[in-house]
């Protein structure tokens, strides 16, 4: 055996295919960010199981760290495509598919910066809170760019079809309502005019994202009616119609618990105390259409 077969034989097995190295750049693309996503959302989600004590919480803080570590990589890897291979790198924005999934960077910055809130501002005290805002502005900017501006490329440069539709077409639109949601984490911890600035710009995100993931799921269903189930290999993909319903319900109760005491300290009591009622009856209504989604979900599954 020569060197080059040993040398191959200790490459992971997906290294094994690439022609060089650089092609882990060459051919790294948005998708990737999805799993900081569902890193970020399990760290964040073990210290609320009940009676989970200290040890869930320290494991959920090591998995953000490891989560920020994740992401950094990644982001390096995207940004040196763009450096080295941007010829190449520009071609997502006419790809019907890959194009979607740029809305997993802001979502999965968003998991970080709730992991900021949730397990930094109790390591480090208020003073991540300047940092927290920045990173949301920043969010803000990412999933507004990718709500708007894949919609619009989906218009003018990418071609489509109502039988090649999937549930993948909601990604980029969700980004703003977990954008969102973060803001109603954030906004309790600021105060004064930043704390209600951050509620406004929160209530206005997820106007910029549920209602249009509505109107893409309307159009889902007709899809199915009129050219029944998706291909075998996007099968899953119909598990995405429960991210912004459940991203939606958890934006109108964070929102809604955020709004009492912001909008009293405004003289806006009385539309405090609505906001709150909003965000639990409107939560309840998305959460049932949720279980429908569920339901559909399932039986689509179960045919493959």
């Amino acid at each position: 055996m020569n060197v080059e077969s040993r040398l191959d034989g200790l490459l992971p097995r997906p290294l094994r295919h690439l022609d060089r190295p650089l092609d882990v750049i060459r051919h790294f693309t948005p998708n990737w960010f999805a799993a900081t996503m569902g890193t970020g959302i399990l760290a964040l989600a073990l210290p609320q199981v009940p009676g989970a004590g200290s040890a869930l919480h320290a494991l959920g803080e090591a998995l953000w760290m490891g989560n920020i570590a994740l992401f950094s990589l990644f982001a390096l890897l995207y940004a040196a495509r763009w450096l080295l291979f941007g010829a190449e790198a520009r071609r997502i924005f006419g790809h019907n598919t890959v194009s979607m999934f740029i809305g997993t960077i802001p979502m999965g910055l968003s998991t970080l910066l709730n992991g900021l809130l949730t397990f930094g501002v109790g390591r480090w005290g208020a003073e991540v809170l300047p940092l927290a805002q920045y990173l949301w502005g920043l969010n803000v900017a990412m999933a507004l760019a990718c709500g708007v501006g894949i919609p619009f490329l989906m218009f003018t440069r990418q071609e489509h079809a109502l039988d090649g539709m999937t549930a993948v077409w909601l990604l980029p639109v969700v980004a703003a309502a977990v954008a969102a949601t973060t803001g109603g984490v954030l906004a309790p911890q600021l105060e004064g005019q930043a704390a209600f600035v951050t509620l406004i710009v929160s209530y206005a995100l997820w106007a910029c994202s549920i209602p249009i993931a509505f109107g893409i799921l309307v159009i889902l269903i007709l899809r199915m009616a009129l050219h029944k189930l998706p291909p075998a290999s996007m099968a899953a993909s119909s598990w995405l119609t429960l991210g912004p319903l459940g991203t939606g319900a958890l934006g109108l109760l964070v929102l809604g618990q955020a709004a009492p005491a912001i909008l009293d300290a405004r003289g806006l009591a009385e539309a405090g105390a609505v906001a709150q009622g909003i965000g639990l009856v409107g939560a309840l209504m998305l959460w049932g259409f949720g279980l429908w989604w569920l339901l559909l979900a399932s039986l689509i599954t179960a045919c493959y």
